[in-house]
């Protein structure tokens, strides 16, 4: 699919890929190549969370738009460095790719549309046609666990809530430039956009299966990964109940 990079108003639509990457020395060079191929007309940012192999002397010699944390941040300090970096730098849509090349950019495309016509966020979502890599099957019956209870606590059904590759608006990159969940942050920004009145939609993706590296979860981490992260939805959902129901009291004495 063609770019359409044009606006409603006319002017350019200023998109940033963000690339956050721990030790993935040996996927990058495929992943930036595949970026200046189908995604010729978007810019990017990689986000090296200090990583112990080569990733950085990689960046260098390919003359890579990255920058480099001093300490690891995590997942969600890294994506959170690159919507500052995409919110200091006038960009209109941010799209999270992760470093390890299981995102294929050819649907990048699809999401700057989806963008454009009026969605807030778009996740890539590997469960609506079921084609390519569908995780283990402990891992699917985790995900679907994270979407009944994300359908539970804010009303919004999403099948793929782990997908880390996904688009936001520049309303949203201001707000996750503000805030970002630290930890595995995907299904906890779901409910917080879905609560603050996001139109969040999926497009059907092909994923990849990792060639290269380790993913951070394995299974020793499963179960902690599935307690903290609920844990992490409930207190979302109540914190941020508390506060619309403050919001509506203030603006009742205000009327």
């Amino acid at each position: 699919m063609p770019f359409n990079t044009i606006g409603r108003d006319g002017n350019k639509v200023k998109t940033l890929i963000i690339i956050p990457a721990y030790n993935e020395q040996n996927t990058l060079d495929s992943l930036l190549s595949d970026i200046a191929a189908k995604c010729p007309d978007v810019d990017y940012l990689v986000v090296n969370d200090c990583s112990t192999d080569d990733t950085r002397g990689v960046l260098g010699r390919l003359g890579a738009s990255y920058v480099s944390a001093p300490v690891n941040l995590g997942i969600g300090g890294a994506v959170q460095t690159g919507y500052r970096y995409a919110l200091q730098n006038g960009y209109d849509i941010a799209i999270q790719v992760d470093g390890d090349g299981q995102h294929d950019v050819a649907y990048v495309s699809e999401m700057i549309s989806a963008i454009r016509e009026g969605a807030d966020i778009v996740i890539g979502s590997r469960f609506i046609e079921k084609e390519g890599f569908q995780s283990s099957g402990a891992r699917r019956i985790g995900i679907r666990f994270l979407s009944g209870l994300i359908w539970f606590v804010s009303g919004t059904h999403v099948k793929d809530v782990t997908s880390g590759f996904r688009a936001v608006n520049r309303h949203y990159i201001e707000v996750f430039a503000e805030n970002y969940p630290d930890d595995y942050p995907e299904p906890e920004v779901i409910v917080i956009a879905s609560l603050s009145g996001a139109e969040i939609r999926e497009i059907p993706v092909v994923m990849r299966e990792r060639t290269e590296g380790v993913s951070s979860i394995n299974m020793k981490k499963s179960i902690y990964y599935m307690i903290k992260v609920s844990l992490a939805i409930i207190i979302c959902r109540l914190g941020l109940g508390i506060r619309t129901g403050r919001r509506i009291k203030k603006a009742r004495k205000e009327n």
